[in-house]
């Protein structure tokens, strides 16, 4: 076996799941991954954990999805709860074939679904009760997006997942630290001017824990406060559908105009309840080997010289009270590679053009986290 993958899987468990003799964990994940799968039980089991795997596969998820009610839904969750809430650790591992493979699904079965199945397991039992991890794993369609071969993929995102996390989580301190003793953050970009206060709130850093790949630090701002603009540069696909140049306008915390390549689509996003027209994150993505898009939120919200905001529900543990069954990352590059753009704390230029430019900053930037 590549002992690359034997490496991922060692991590995932001492580092992101911190995961301890006598306790239990769901995999799930597609036979595509099988080798990290194989690996990770094989691990679960010299550690003394109980392993319990969960098989995905797309194709079988759309048909589920095309004939889905809330009746279905609620079974399915019905019968998913025991398991999770029993289980002290989670591994999500995403592989998918064809990253559109539900774009047809009418909107109104994939919110049935995430509503009373999505929201009560993920949102509720996962993210609150377990150390979880979510990873996607190389297959040709990531390559295919990345706009590479194979192996160059392959090789690239071994060196985003199993780069030295503990380097970066010491190199976050003082952002977060910054962040914590800040009100005011301005965010001024090309058809973007927006303001809002993070008084008060919590910084978390995000370095190999929860996501992998990582490289983010996120807070929430008061959920009131959001005024102005901001067009996001960077696609974003959400379930399904490719949104392009995603344009937002806040009023005291509140979208009440949008714009998209698919405005259609974004606004039932909106509109899915009283939560979703609210940020529920901002956050700052610096992983330095992710310099490009790929149509895959995991990665593309870790772009050096990114921000991201997120639609809908806060994380508790940088929590701004709002609640909502979306949580939807949409991401800002301020890499010259697409343009510019400036971040501003209190009146002073922190970042400018996806470089950090304060010195207790410095060790963020790209040439010193790798």
């Amino acid at each position: 076996m590549d002992e690359r993958v034997v490496k991922l899987a060692n991590n995932l468990l001492s580092h992101s799941c911190n995961f301890k003799k006598g306790q239990t964990i769901i995999i799930e994940g597609s036979q595509d991954a099988r080798d990290l799968i194989v690996a990770l039980v094989r691990r679960v089991y010299e550690i003394g954990g109980y392993p319990f795997v969960r098989l995905s596969d797309d194709a079988i998820a759309r048909e589920i999805l095309m004939g889905v009610t809330e009746e279905y839904s609620k079974k399915a969750c019905k019968y998913a709860k025991p398991l999770f809430e029993d289980a002290h650790a989670y591994i999500g591992i995403g592989v998918s074939n064809n990253v559109f493979e539900t774009a047809d699904v009418p909107i109104e079965k994939k919110n049935i679904h995430t509503k009373h199945y999505g929201k009560p397991i993920h949102i509720e039992i996962r993210v609150k009760k377990t150390n979880w991890v979510i990873l996607r794993y190389p297959n040709a369609s990531m390559a295919q997006l990345a706009h590479t071969s194979q192996e160059a993929f392959r090789n690239f995102y071994f060196n985003v997942c199993n780069l030295d996390y503990g380097k970066m989580n010491k190199a976050m301190q003082p952002l977060k630290e910054l962040i914590e003793r800040t009100d005011k953050v301005r965010i001024v970009a090309p058809d973007t001017d927006l303001a809002f206060s993070i008084k008060g709130q919590k910084a978390v850093i995000c370095s190999g824990h929860q996501n992998i790949p990582d490289g983010e630090i996120f807070t929430s701002p008061v959920k009131d406060s959001v005024n102005g603009t901001i067009k996001f540069n960077i696609p974003s696909l959400h379930k399904g559908i490719v949104h392009n140049e995603i344009t937002l306008v806040f009023e005291n915390g509140k979208v009440v105009s949008e714009r998209s390549s698919n405005t259609a689509a974004l606004r039932n996003e909106l509109d899915s309840d009283e939560g979703s027209r609210y940020i529920g994150e901002f956050a700052f993505g610096v992983n330095p080997y992710i310099t490009k898009p790929m149509y895959d939120t995991l990665f593309d919200e870790k772009m050096r010289g990114s921000i991201h905001l997120a639609l809908g529900n806060a994380y508790e543990d940088a929590d701004n009270g709002n609640r909502s069954q979306l949580h939807w990352d949409i991401v800002q590059s301020h890499d010259v590679d697409y343009g510019w753009g400036e971040i501003w704390f209190d009146g002073i230029m922190i970042r400018k053009d996806g470089r950090f430019v304060v010195p207790e900053l410095d060790g963020l930037n790209p040439e010193n986290l790798k």
